[in-house]
């Protein structure tokens, strides 16, 4: 009893708690068994739960009541928290942001302005062909390059000087040949030499990637020089206003002044007619299109300059390392099959080239022309066996390196030797059809791939770590010596001095080269002489370049024509064309 009067009076005491102590004793206690005992104490019990609610009625409950159902979330107002975060989830950043730099610094005034005046270059000089004007526009664009690295901090190493000044003499090649196509090698070149410099690569992604790097720049440095603009204006309105009526007045003044002079002295009247470029109304959409291609490269250099990609930082995997027996005896067996040919090589050109002949029945011409294709891909696939056979080297010592040197260095200079008997194939089947662009251009590469073997032998020995930089820079250097020897002019050499010994000649290909032809080709008689070079009177009389955009070529064969004017031979040249070179029916057609 008196433990019922103190559970009583504790629950009274407690009316804050009632529905609390009511769940736990329900939890904590079995279910009390009806009985005659317990009537009056639950009636007693039943009084005090009665008095505890009433007096707990003024205070609000604390029971929140069955489970309210949430609000949808689209039915849910904009919290503050969730904009902050969702404006925090940024998407995820390429590849080349990654690589990138993230806050390159602002463009500088020597920028913008070596920007503008590669613009305004481009659009006065460019239109009219190619020549030395190529340089006067890489001037202020390379300029625009050096002074975004220097605000950025870059130093100049010496590779990038040596990309940099070969990617400029490259583009001396369109200002003294007038031939298009080993020009257009050498401007691709320049291209790829000048992103060289700005990325400053060094591995062999750096520097695959790296040489078209520029592009990936053209966009960002767009929006990146757009934005300087902005600033600078922004913050200096009035010195913009004052360079904007400078220049007009200077532009007015030259204009006025200048046509006042070309109207009182005609000398000085062709003076600046030569100087100037030559604008007209009908011209200005190409010219502007032209100063937006000037500013954007100038930009996308700057850009690169300031913000390089790190194409370096590109990782490849090696291959998984095969056992000594396993990557060894495949490259063995094909050392003795190179072996094997080049003893028979040795056997022709010791005295068994006519029993050769004899026993294949093929004409000497016909033989150098069937091996030197095979040889050329022969050189190029074994190149592609070089490359894998790194890639799945054995790497466990210094046996295994020893190993790797001695099998791929015996087949690189067996290689050399199949590079050696290919050129050589190519000399006897230039001597027998004479030669052309297409031969002349797989005898330079053919060349080009024995120099990257040597250089894969040396890197053997001392070390691959420039080896990519050195076969790029051999590719580059291979350009310029080949748009500096004059192919135009070394095939007319070649064909005119086998026309003094053998007597033949094909006009019909030879009056389809270049004005880089013309010295060669005015040593031929006549009526020779001006059936090979009527094409090209014909096409120098109809162009009208002015100084910046012709090359030395070009001005060379207008000076020898002038002096010794091209014959009209009538019907006389078609008689003398293909008739001339019995070439064994071997068809005239050349890609090139």
């Amino acid at each position: 009893m008196s433990d019922q009067q103190s559970d009583a009076s504790g629950t009274a005491g407690t009316p804050s708690e009632p529905a609390q102590g009511a769940t736990a004793a329900s939890d904590a206690a079995p279910e009390p068994k009806a009985g005659p005992a317990s009537g009056p104490s639950a009636r007693q019990s039943g009084a005090t739960d009665g008095s505890a609610r009433a007096s707990a009625r003024p205070v609000p409950t604390q029971n929140p009541g069955p489970d309210v159902p949430e609000v949808p979330a689209y039915m849910r107002g904009p919290q503050q928290g969730d904009v902050w975060q969702q404006r925090a989830q940024k998407p995820q950043p390429g590849v080349l942001s990654r690589l990138r730099p993230a806050s390159p610094p602002g463009v500088t005034p020597g920028t913008l302005w070596s920007v503008l005046a590669t613009a305004l270059v481009s659009a006065l000089l460019l239109g009219d062909g190619l020549g030395i004007n190529l340089l006067v526009v890489a001037v202020p664009a390379a300029l625009a390059a050096f002074f975004a690295a220097r605000s950025a901090g870059r130093v100049l190493r010496p590779w990038t000087a040596v990309w940099a000044v070969g990617g400029l003499a490259l583009l001396t090649v369109p200002a003294l040949r007038d031939a298009g196509w080993p020009a257009f090698l050498a401007v691709v070149s320049a291209i790829a030499l000048g992103s060289l410099a700005l990325h400053g690569s060094r591995s062999w992604p750096g520097v695959l990637l790296g040489s078209v790097g520029l592009f990936t720049s053209a966009a960002g440095g767009v929006r990146w020089g757009w934005r300087g603009v902005r600033e600078r204006t922004g913050d200096s309105r009035g010195r913009l206003r004052t360079v904007v009526r400078t220049t007009v007045m200077a532009v007015v003044l030259l204009f006025v002044f200048g046509a006042l002079f070309a109207s009182a002295d005609a000398a000085f009247a062709d003076l600046l007619g030569d100087l100037t470029p030559d604008l007209s109304v009908g011209e200005a959409p190409w010219r502007v299109f032209l100063f937006l291609l000037g500013a954007a490269g100038a930009l996308a250099a700057s850009y690169s300059a300031v913000a390089p990609v790190r194409w370096d930082r590109i990782t490849v995997r090696p291959g998984t390392a095969r056992s000594r027996a396993e990557w060894a005896i495949p490259l063995i067996v094909l050392n003795l099959l190179f072996a094997a040919f080049i003893g028979l090589q040795l056997v022709v050109l010791l005295g068994g080239y006519d029993k050769v002949l004899e026993e294949t029945g093929l004409l000497p011409a016909e033989y150098a022309r069937q091996g030197f294709w095979q040889l050329l891909w022969a050189t190029v696939l074994t190149l592609l066996v070089i490359a894998l056979a790194l890639r799945w080297a054995p790497r466990g010592g210094q046996g295994d390196r020893t190993l790797v040197r001695s099998v791929l260095g015996t087949l690189c200079l067996l290689t050399l030797i199949v590079v050696a008997s290919a050129l050589r194939r190519m000399d006897l089947y230039v001597d027998a059809f004479g030669l052309t662009r297409l031969r002349i251009s797989v005898a330079a590469v053919e060349l080009w791939l024995g120099v990257v073997l040597v250089l894969i032998l040396a890197a053997g020995i001392f070390g691959a770590r420039m080896l990519p930089r050195a076969i790029a820079a051999s590719a580059a250097a291979g350009v310029l010596a080949f748009g500096l020897i004059s192919p135009d002019g070394l095939i007319a050499e070649q064909n005119v001095q086998r026309y003094g010994s053998h007597g033949t000649i094909d006009i019909d290909y030879l009056r389809g080269l270049s004005a880089d032809a013309v010295p060669a080709l005015d040593e031929l008689p006549e009526p020779l002489r001006s059936c090979a070079l009527e094409y090209v009177q014909r096409d120098l009389s109809l162009r009208e370049t002015p100084w910046y955009a012709t090359s030395w070529g070009e001005a060379r064969a207008r000076e020898i024509i002038e002096k010794r004017p091209v014959l009209n031979q009538g019907t006389e040249c078609y008689r003398v064309g293909p008739d001339v070179d019995d070439r064994d029916g071997e068809s005239t057609y050349d890609p090139y």
